[in-house]
């Protein structure tokens, strides 16, 4: 008998952890559910939380991800991916992407609900890579473009909306490139190594033919067709074969029994209904707990219990949207102006981070080698045993590329007049230094469209005036570069900072999270954000009907989530302002001047390993 205490979303849980083992055809597979990011290895399925309340949301998200899992494990083999994998940067991130599409695709062959299932997966990922808004081909991974067409190709099915237009941008140039290749795609799925050559063709044939490596068939002639097997052989297979369809069976069992437990603790969840469910179709659990409405997914993941009034007025837009190319062109001159003594220090200090940056991609040494440079360190080895042969070392080149960095630079009134200057003038020469050393950068701002509230306060007026509505204002997100944007194309952005009327009040703690949300969505290995802030989170409109902390708690939950989960190194610079009481890692700075050394010894840091385990034994 349930009691007051259960959680309502276990069976659901344990239902949905039961169908993963027996998809995927791994009975000893370990299932957990986590706030951290979903992640997969041989023996072991992170999926993403469901909590008690249920929400649709987290439903199709939680089987979306278990169903793709599932069907990676079920027809992937480490192995054969490994023997096939391309050296280059773009040429490796195309080859996963599609290798993921084919698992996916035989997924929705072999076990056709699972197509539904791992859309809503899709939809939620480009949902927050914001695929939706990207117009220009520049800005859309090629990689996951390539990987969606796949998957279209092979099933035939429509994909979500962000997702259909990615694959949209590319589709022309990937036809026009690999056309003749891709339209053999449904010939190679069922076997791995097929696709895998055919991958290799499809990246040759868009250009990326110098990233493959050597041709691994070229090196194993042993992986030529063999002659057929004898007698002996023969019996073995199809005794082979037959332990694998009794275990196909066997899975198929336990698979249909746990579909069976998760139709009765969630009959309405099936995929039919799912389609059909509206928002506000009452839960049919039996637990009293629940709510009688599924509610609408949470506004931050940081904290459920923060509440928005209205995200309607709300608008992420490029900095060039705000501003005709020549007023942009006439601001940076002014910035330029403005700034002109200043520039000779912030080269010299971008110039040192370069040098930094560029010793540690330099740096690296083979060891245990047969010949090369004495390696001193292991001649203790020798003398504690004369027989021990002498060891050499090399020194290689070791790659260091693979590295985003956002800047995020409070656009409040606070910092209007020279601080906002500095601000502007150190991201773009920064912005600069890094992409000479090959490392992406992204430079976003925050603020809010309006003073004292705007639309959203004036329909909170006139809608009653609920008590405690949350945050009562309208965003302004600004995107003065991309990533992907080359810093030539996007160098006037930052003299948008000098408009007049831009910089209103400043609402951190979303503004952070959005920013957190774009650079996950990357594909680079590491990721850092550095914050630029002269004060606490402020918006009058907001912090006048609700509890004066309520911006600030907001602010410090996400940053203890993004501290949490580690999935970017977080850092922050305070200007006149004493940040360290938010942030594990932050500076403060008294005077604006000396900011430019400051952002490129904090980013400096990171990267070289003495800095790092200094600050480390220091904060110990």
């Amino acid at each position: 008998m349930s009691t007051q205490s259960d959680n309502p979303a276990e069976p659901f849980k344990k239902a949905l952890a039961e169908a993963t083992k027996a998809m995927a055809n791994e009975p000893e597979l370990a299932v957990t559910y986590s706030v951290d990011p979903p992640g997969l290895s041989n023996d072991a399925a992170r999926l993403p939380q469901v909590t008690r309340r249920m929400t649709r949301r987290e439903v199709l998200l939680a089987r979306g991800t278990a169903d793709a899992y599932a069907m990676r494990l079920r027809f992937h083999n480490d192995a054969t991916h490994r023997r096939y994998a391309p050296d280059g940067e773009v040429a490796r991130g195309l080859y996963e992407a599609m290798e993921t599409a084919r698992c996916e695709a035989l997924g929705a062959r072999a076990m056709p609900g699972t197509a539904g299932n791992i859309d809503a997966k899709i939809a939620e990922e480009a949902g927050r890579a914001g695929y939706a808004q990207i117009t220009e081909r520049a800005e859309a991974p090629l990689p996951a473009a390539a990987g969606y067409l796949v998957r279209h190709l092979a099933t035939g099915r429509d994909l979500p909306e962000g997702a259909a237009q990615v694959m949209d941008l590319w589709k022309s140039f990937l036809e026009q490139q690999a056309g003749d290749t891709l339209a053999n795609v449904s010939e190679v799925l069922d076997n791995q190594a097929d696709f895998a050559r055919f991958t290799r063709q499809v990246i040759e044939d868009l250009g990326y033919g110098d990233q493959l490596g050597d041709d691994p068939d070229a090196e194993d002639p042993e992986s030529e067709p063999e002659a057929e097997p004898d007698q002996d052989q023969q019996d073995s297979q199809d005794q082979g074969d037959d332990q694998e369809d009794s275990q196909e069976d066997e899975a198929e069992t336990t698979q249909d029994q746990a579909t069976a437990d998760m139709e009765q603790v969630q009959s309405q969840l099936s995929e039919d209904d799912m389609d059909e469910m509206d928002m506000s179709d009452e839960a049919e659990f039996d637990d009293q707990d629940l709510p009688d409405q599924l509610p609408p997914p949470p506004i931050s993941d940081a904290d459920p219990n923060y509440n928005v009034y209205t995200t309607e007025f709300d608008e992420e837009v490029k900095a060039e949207d705000l501003a005709d190319p020549v007023e942009l062109e006439r601001l940076r001159s002014y910035l330029d102006q403005q700034l002109d003594p200043l520039k000779g220090a912030v080269n010299r200090l971008a110039n040192k981070l370069q040098r930094r940056l560029q010793a540690q991609q330099n740096r690296s040494w083979l060891f245990d080698l047969e010949e090369g440079i004495l390696d001193a360190g292991r001649l203790a080895r020798v003398v504690t045993n004369p027989t021990t042969p002498l060891s050499f070392k090399h020194e290689k080149d070791m790659e260091f590329r693979d590295t985003v960095v956002t800047l995020l630079l409070d656009n409040s009134g606070s910092m209007r007049g020279r601080p906002i200057s500095i601000a502007a003038i150190c991201a773009d020469v920064l912005a600069r230094t890094l992409e000479r050393c090959q490392v992406k950068c992204e430079i976003l701002g925050f603020t809010t469209r309006a003073w004292k509230g705007g639309q959203s306060r004036e329909a909170w007026l006139n809608g009653g005036r609920e008590a405690t509505p949350g945050r009562l204002n309208d965003l302004r997100h600004i995107i003065y570069k991309s990533a992907d944007a080359p810093w030539r194309r996007t160098r006037p952005n930052l003299g948008l900072m000098m408009k007049e009327g831009l910089l209103k009040e400043n609402i951190d703690g979303e503004a952070l999270e959005w920013a957190h949300r774009r650079i996950c969505a990357r594909h680079e290995a590491r990721k850092v954000m550095m914050v630029i802030s002269d004060g606490a989170p402020v918006d009058d409109s907001t912090l006048s009907v609700n509890s004066a902390s309520y911006l600030e708690k907001h602010l410090r939950d996400v940053i203890a989530m993004i501290e949490k989960r580690r999935s970017a190194e977080l850092i922050a610079i305070g200007i006149g302002h004493d940040v360290t009481r938010y942030y594990e890692r932050a500076v403060t700075i008294t005077d604006v001047e000396q900011l430019a050394g400051a952002m490129t010894e904090q980013l400096a840091s990171l990267f070289d390993n003495d800095g790092r385990a200094a600050r480390l034994q220091k904060s110990a």
